[in-house]
């Protein structure tokens, strides 16, 4: 049995945020989608109904300029949904069997009418186009030929007639309370209600199925069949994950150039570090190559020599070649005070390395300290007390082989 052919409709909203993402899909902006089924030779043949005068975002702010929008009441943190999308479609082989191209032209500007009329005038639209350029790879693989699908993208603008009143406490009587004006209020949720029906809560968008059958058969189109509430017929399953798709790559591409951002501010360091490096060298090496050319100077003064030997100076080598002997007399001296104080210095390092050596020689060994350990442990409370008691008398004295304390009870045998 041959699928049936069902017309559909979807609306979707958007932030602000989300205008570029929408606008580069649907303006055919990049020079390469992800979807391998968009034919960019073929985005010429793409039909606009209306085309945005200026980006999304642009055309958004000059209507809020303009007051012809208002977005009063709506939260100011980026969340709220400022623009929605209309998709207008039937499958495929519908318009492959009823003329093609042509046929879908003449179908989609019909279903701009009616598109107009549901967002409330065509002020409120930023775009409207018919693609004509994603080729449907199954259909063509199918039938042998390339296949296109045909659908219209109609962004727009949500907006809802909101009264506005004067305070209740108006300082003029015959205004308090009253109505001051009517105002075109952003708002998805008001323009696409919820409501409750027997099969439980739906949005009042997916009522625009039976609008949308209904509205086509009346201009004269025939042979689909109304679009299920709610439906996900298989060309906008496709569509919704070609956008979920277009919305991962944006979040990919915006951390790859992140990640890129700071590579190149690693490479940066690392290339200011390299050129700093090269700068010190290049410096060193003109400095060398300096002296290597006064030196070859030098040498080559004493190859002029005149009939008896002698060696002739202009004026200008015979000054550089005293300036020359000036400074190595000068570092001469310099030399030899820095050369007494380095032997100075090793005497004096010698000499504390042979202090500590005498010290470290001084020091209890392991048995002395194991024995004063096992009489701590034998006899803490005398031990402590001797050790008090020699804190606090004077030192001992050694006098002609003996060492005597201030009482003089200690000798040494």
């Amino acid at each position: 049995m041959a699928k049936a052919d069902r017309c559909v409709v979807r609306n979707a909203a958007y932030k602000k945020s989300e205008f570029s993402i929408r606008e580069r899909h649907n303006e055919r902006m990049n020079e390469s989608y992800h979807n391998g089924d968009i034919d960019l030779s073929r985005s010429h043949l793409n039909v606009y109904f209306k085309q945005p005068e200026g980006n999304y975002s642009e055309m958004f702010e000059k209507m809020l300029a303009d007051g012809t929008i208002s977005t009063k009441g709506q939260k100011k943190d980026g969340s709220a949904k400022v623009f929605d999308e209309l998709v207008f479609d039937v499958n495929t082989e519908y318009f492959d069997r009823n003329g093609g191209y042509d046929y879908a032209k003449s179908f989609f500007e019909e279903a701009y009418g009616m598109a107009v009329h549901e967002v409330g005038g065509e002020e409120y639209v930023l775009s409207a186009v018919m693609h004509a350029d994603e080729r449907n790879k199954a259909l063509s693989e199918e039938l042998g030929r390339d296949v296109y699908h045909y659908h219209l993208h109609v962004t727009y603008v949500p907006v809802v007639d909101k009264e506005v009143y004067f305070s209740k406490d108006n300082k003029d009587p015959e205004k308090a309370g009253k109505l001051r004006e009517i105002i075109k209020q952003v708002s998805h949720c008001k323009k696409w209600p919820r409501f409750k029906d027997d099969n439980g809560w739906v949005n009042s968008y997916s009522l625009l199925q039976d609008r949308y059958h209904d509205h086509m058969k009346q201009a004269g189109f025939t042979g689909f069949e109304r679009g299920e509430r709610g439906s996900t017929a298989e060309h906008l399953e496709t569509l919704d994950y070609k956008i979920q798709q277009d919305r991962k790559r944006a979040a990919e591409l915006d951390t790859a150039i992140k990640g890129k951002e700071q590579a190149a501010s690693k490479l940066d360091t690392q290339a200011d570090k390299k050129k700093k490096h090269l700068t010190e060298l290049t410096q060193k090496t003109a400095v060398a190559e300096k002296v290597v050319a006064e030196i070859e100077e030098i040498e080559k003064m004493g190859n002029k020599r005149t009939m008896f030997g002698g060696v002739t100076l202009s004026a200008d080598f015979w000054t550089k070649v005293l300036n020359l002997a000036k400074e190595a007399l000068n570092s001469r001296s310099i030399i030899s005070v820095l050369r007494k104080k380095v032997n100075d210095s090793d005497k004096k390092v010698t000499e504390l390395e042979r202090k500590l050596k005498a010290k470290e020689a001084k020091k209890p060994g392991i048995t002395d300290t194991m024995r004063y350990y096992e009489a701590r442990l034998r006899a803490p409370h005398r031990l402590a007390e001797t050790i008090a008691d020699i804190m606090q008398k004077p030192p001992e004295q050694k006098k002609h082989g003996q060492i005597t304390s201030e009482r003089g009870r200690f000798s040494e045998r």
